[in-house]
């Protein structure tokens, strides 16, 4: 199996480089994809100035939303699985044995990593907590699914799960559109425990209510039409 990690990054030069430091140390990524998202607080250069053998870098010249990144990193990916991490340091590279056992073991095609499965986690942001599980539970009415964890920015599929997915949404919405389709598509999906270190507002955290809207809106597309 290879594994191809995708990290989107905007505006992230305090993280960007420990970041890679602890997918390195799982020491199970054939191949490495950033996707800098026109970042403007120097993470640019930091990532201009990397050697590693196993790290390609893309950039976008003009900001265009985390999803958008996430897609050009997935079609530029070369691994048969492919997991995205955030370049945040809010999810752990030391999970990745968890996630991927369902699927070296052929019982997944997609698994989410859970923050709400009773992992360690830090204490913070019960309004966001609170957003999630609503956003979570929208998704199980509506794709009669029974998922913790829709939002979570640990997902990680087989290649051919997303081969011929047509993905529009270019923010945070590239959630709830990539749940929608590989619902309605009846790919296996496994959960697995992951722990979870949020970050608060003052300390960089991007997603914000406007993008709790786009997610409703996301979900009662998707589940209408492809």
């Amino acid at each position: 199996m290879n594994l191809s990690v995708v990290i989107p990054v905007y505006n992230e030069v305090h993280h960007i480089r420990e970041i890679l430091t602890r997918v390195q140390n799982a020491n199970l990524a054939a191949e490495i994809v950033v996707v800098d998202d026109a970042s403007q607080d120097g993470t640019r250069e930091v990532l201009n100035s990397l050697s590693e053998a196993n790290v390609r870098v893309l950039f976008h010249e003009k900001n265009q939303g985390k999803g958008a990144a996430v897609v050009t990193g997935i079609r530029a990916a070369r691994g048969d699985v492919i997991l995205i991490q955030d370049a945040d340091l809010e999810y752990d590279p030391r999970d990745y044995p968890a996630l991927l056992q369902p699927i070296v073991e052929g019982l997944a095609d997609v698994v989410y990593g859970s923050r709400f499965l009773g992992a360690p986690h830090r204490v913070a942001m019960f309004w966001h907590q609170v957003a999630n599980q609503l956003l979570t539970l929208m998704t199980n009415i509506l794709y009669d699914s029974i998922l913790t964890d829709m939002e979570t920015g640990y997902k990680v599929f087989r290649r051919e799960v997303i081969q011929d997915m047509k993905i529009r949404s270019k923010r945070f919405n590239f959630e709830p559109e990539f749940t929608a389709k590989v619902l309605k598509r009846r790919f296996r999906i496994y959960e697995v425990p992951i722990s979870f270190h949020p970050r608060d507002y003052d300390e960089g955290k991007k997603i914000g209510l406007k993008d709790a809207f786009e997610a409703v809106w996301a979900l009662i597309r998707y589940r209408v039409s492809d």
